[in-house]
């Protein structure tokens, strides 16, 4: 056997442990980020986020702030290899789905987290903006989310 057969099967196992090294680190770290995201969604539950444009009903608002949480997420080799594929037959890609579920729920997080340091437990006209970072080799996506924070007047007892 010549030389060129065994540098073309070394970059074949080369290449299949890279993936291979890729899909579990990945999911590994898509895991870790997931029980993050539901820790911290059950800590800042008390905090309500609503998309309507007016204060509801029955609540009197001193005052208000914009609140803001981004977060920029990118996806992992292997689910980039992957979708090479996808493209080519077309379809739905859950990975990349997956990929933007988990930023829109961090900015979500952070823009609760910002709320709640402003002292306010609700906020409305939340909204969502989202980019694709290009120029890079694995795609990237960025999503703001931002609305109105509202310092809530405390309850006049009722007679």
């Amino acid at each position: 056997m010549n030389l060129n057969f065994w540098l073309d099967t070394f970059s074949l196992w080369a290449l299949l442990i890279a993936l291979a090294l890729g899909y579990g680190v990945g999911r590994w770290l898509e895991r870790r980020h997931y029980r993050s995201l539901r820790e911290r969604e059950q800590a800042l539950r008390h905090v309500v986020a609503l998309n309507t444009r007016y204060v509801p009903e029955g609540v009197a608002a001193t005052s208000a702030q914009l609140v803001s949480g981004g977060v920029v997420i990118s996806s992992d080799y292997f689910k980039t290899f992957v979708a090479g594929f996808r493209s080519f037959f077309g379809g739905r890609f859950r990975g990349y789905e997956t990929l933007l579920e988990r930023a829109r729920r961090e900015a979500l997080l952070r823009l609760k987290a910002e709320a709640e340091a402003a002292g306010s437990t609700l906020v409305i006209g939340v909204r969502f903006h989202t980019t694709t970072i290009a120029g890079s080799t694995t795609p990237s996506v960025e999503v703001l989310a931002f609305g109105t924070a509202l310092t809530q007047a405390p309850l006049a007892p009722t007679t």
